[in-house]
Formats: structure tokens, C-alpha cells, sequence
């Protein structure tokens, strides 16, 4: 999960959670560059987090929450498994 690993991705995430957004929202809230926030929405949509659509010059990002669902259901399946897992010593 290198998406995750960096905190510019995580807030790039976190601004799609209330809809679509173009690089150049991006750029307005995050003060990135637009190379930079290009390099880590590339990162993003390689993981399958994030797709895109293009409305004619502009391209607007929006998470994929499908992949968003799986990542916590393996979470999820984690915690449980840890949770329920006998210790070695006991």
C-alpha cells in the first residue's frame, strides 16, 4: 500500500471524498504544483484508487470506491484474524 505512504496522496484522498476534482482544485488547496500533484495522482490511479474522466480540455479525479471497499474489508479481515489469533506461549 505505497499509495497510503505519503501524506500528499492522503490529502489528495481526502479531498475527493466530497466528489470530483481537477488538478486545478488541487493545486487552489493544496498550494502543490501540478507536476507534482501529477506524479502522485499517477501513483494513485496505477493502485486503482482513483479514476478519471474527461469533460473536454479538463480532467476531473474521483476515488474509486469499489477498491476503497476492498482495502477495508482486508483491513477488516485483519483485525479480525489478529484479534482471534492464538498467541504462540499461551
Amino acid at each position: 500500500m505505497v499509495s497510503f505512504s505519503d501524506p500528499f496522496r492522503l490529502e489528495i484522498i481526502d479531498l475527493m471524498m466530497d466528489g470530483e476534482v481537477c488538478v486545478c482544485d488541487i493545486m487552489k488547496l493544496t498550494n502543490l504544483s501540478q507536476s507534482r500533484i501529477s506524479y502522485h495522482i499517477k501513483i494513485l490511479k496505477e493502485a486503482g484508487l482513483i479514476s478519471d474522466r474527461q469533460e473536454g480540455r479538463w480532467v476531473y479525479y474521483s476515488l474509486n470506491k469499489e477498491s476503497l471497499f476492498l482495502i477495508k474489508e482486508w483491513i477488516t479481515s485483519l483485525t479480525d484474524y489478529s484479534s482471534n489469533r492464538k498467541r504462540c506461549c499461551e
